[in-house]
């Protein structure tokens, strides 16, 4: 009972060798990556469309169901950017900003999100994230960043504009140009500046100085703080939101409440496809950076247990005021390089989050929002990696074109397109990579046992003898490409007399590749030529071996190709009789 009860609660776990040194390392990552979060999770929530405190509410109760549930050490989860857009984006179509229905909305996202990673989760789907390629995800957070950052550009103008597609918003911004409030852009760029300044230069800077590296860490990530305390003074001295500066205002002091998702089944029917993609996005980015950390310190991650963590910090911000919440790239890495040593370190931030809650709130009525624009942009543009265009150009032009589809389309069209099109292009580009599998005739490398490629080394051949080697499962995407090249090499060879199928990469025949070895079998058979197969896997022969095929085989089996060669080739056969 026990093991089943921490096969879903890691908690019961790693909680059981918990100690002072493991609190003491969680609590200083979590005082590091609180200031982090504080000034991000009011930005994160402007993003989204919702007010400020529903980004705070959406880094407590998620943090701490994700550190019960969650097997990353160090990965933290809330508010993220690019779900932030999407939530903006697929909120922003059933109810307008601003009104109960959209954060209803927001919660109703966040419910469906849960639901579906639970659902995943505890029937072990975590392989669908394995849909969407690596490329095609870095085309559309490269997109995002841009669409997040273009976005912001209206706040730190001081002015009205709108869109969700890059045009849309160009366009807009351009057509408000004559609204500039000055006062309001010389916060924005200040604001933007220091921030970049404080990214690349302030920790330098200060180890130069003799700072110790945990202050100066401290003291670098406090640098969005640092923006928010400076500004919101300024504002609040010279009463420049009597000059038009727009400020967050008042801000509830309160611990997240309880709330409820919409029910109604349009609501349901018009997010659920949403939910879907927001699901998909989330879960990838998380498990990649979960991965990546745990590697680290030689840990592992369960991705299905990962599902129903990530599933239970979405369905504990549906109900706590929040909206969907993913693990976090940068507050991760951060909460990685401070000492994270458990999930607690989660725990112990939503403790601070909430105590920030309760009584910092006030603090903020000033804050322009100018200066959260500037978090934003600063955060979301080390995501933008355009040399990913450069670096598949060169390695691969199929996953070139996945990529530089991906990106136009999300900036062309909007973000939920461009997910739409990125697990449309991933699967397209897996179905026509394995569609047509490489295909290697092969010889013998003179003095071995070995078997390679006739075009790329020296080997020895027999041409009464044709190999080939399939370096692809055979399925029903690629079933008829290796029967009308076989068709094509016997039908172009001269004299042959037998083919042998090397089937040491093949891991899977489907029905439909059956069928089409059935047919190569049946033809070769009528042309007098012999069908062959070598290094047949067990799984593979177990499955041949239910069908008839094996026993209408116009040939044998062979256990290694070496054992084809002795017996097929004539040249073999020849240097025997001259013994």
């Amino acid at each position: 009972m026990i093991d089943h009860l921490r096969r879903y609660m890691p908690v019961l776990d790693w909680g059981r060798t918990y100690d002072r040194k493991a609190f003491s390392n969680d609590m200083i990552a979590a005082v590091i990556v609180t200031i982090m979060l504080i000034p991000q999770s009011l930005a994160y929530a402007l993003l989204a469309g919702l007010p400020p405190e529903a980004g705070i509410y959406a880094s407590i109760a998620p943090i701490i169901l994700y550190a019960i549930f969650g097997t990353s050490r160090a990965l933290a989860v809330g508010p993220v950017a690019v779900v932030s857009l999407l939530t903006a984006s697929a909120v922003g179509q059933v109810a307008e900003q601003g009104t109960a229905g959209y954060a209803v909305a927001a919660l109703t996202l966040a419910f469906l999100s849960g639901g579906f990673l639970v659902l995943m989760g505890v029937f072990r789907l975590g392989f669908f994230a394995n849909f969407l390629s690596h490329p095609v995800i870095a085309g559309f957070i490269t997109a995002s960043g841009i669409l997040i950052a273009t976005s912001q550009l209206k706040h730190i103008l001081g002015i009205s504009a709108h869109g969700h597609t890059l045009p849309e918003m160009l366009g807009s911004i351009f057509a408000h140009l004559n609204e500039v409030n000055w006062i309001t852009l010389a916060i924005g760029v200040s604001a933007t500046g220091f921030l970049f300044w404080v990214r690349g230069n302030l920790k330098p800077t200060l180890r130069k100085l003799g700072t110790p590296p945990l202050i100066s860490d401290i003291l670098t990530k406090a640098g969005p703080v640092a923006a928010v305390v400076a500004t919101t003074l300024s504002v609040w001295l010279l009463g420049l939101n009597d000059r038009g500066v727009k400020i967050v205002g008042e801000v509830p002091q309160s611990l997240p409440p309880l709330t409820l998702p919409g029910f109604t089944p349009d609501l349901l029917s018009a997010l659920l496809v949403p939910a879907i993609l927001i699901s998909i996005i989330g879960f990838v980015e998380s498990v990649s950076v979960a991965q990546t950390l745990a590697a680290k310190k030689r840990q592992r991650i369960d991705p299905d247990q990962e599902l129903i963590g990530l599933g239970a910090a979405n369905l504990g911000a549906a109900f706590t005021g929040g909206y969907p919440v993913t693990g976090g790239f940068a507050r991760s890495v951060v909460n990685f390089d401070a000492g994270a040593e458990t999930p607690a370190a989660g725990a112990f931030t939503a403790v601070g989050l909430a105590i920030a809650a309760v009584a910092l709130t006030p603090l903020v009525y000033f804050l322009p929002n100018a200066t959260l624009a500037a978090t934003i942009i600063v955060a979301v543009l080390s995501l933008v990696d355009l040399s990913i265009l450069q670096k598949t150009w060169r390695y691969s032009r199929a996953d070139f074109t996945a990529v530089a589809a991906t990106i136009v389309l999300t900036l062309g069209l909007g973000v939920e397109v461009g997910v739409a099109s990125g697990v449309t292009i991933s699967v397209l580009l897996h179905l026509y990579k394995t569609s047509r599998p490489h295909v290697a005739e092969v010889g013998l490398v003179p003095g071995t046992q070995h078997f390679r490629n006739i075009l790329r080394h020296k080997v020895e051949t027999d041409p009464a003898l044709v190999t080939l080697r399939v370096d692809e499962s055979l399925y029903f995407v690629n079933a008829r490409f290796l029967e009308d090249l076989v068709q094509k090499r016997v039908t172009n060879g001269c004299g042959i007399q037998n083919v042998v199928l090397m089937f040491s990469a093949v891991n899977e025949v489907d029905y439909s590749a059956l069928e089409s070895l059935e047919a190569i079998n049946h033809r070769l058979k009528d042309m007098g030529v012999g069908l062959h197969l070598s290094e047949v896997k067990g799984p593979v022969m177990d499955r041949l071996k239910r069908s008839h095929f094996i026993d209408d085989l116009n040939g044998r089996v062979f256990l290694a190709q070496h054992d084809a060669w002795a017996a097929l080739s004539k040249q073999n056969g020849q240097a025997k009789a001259a013994e």
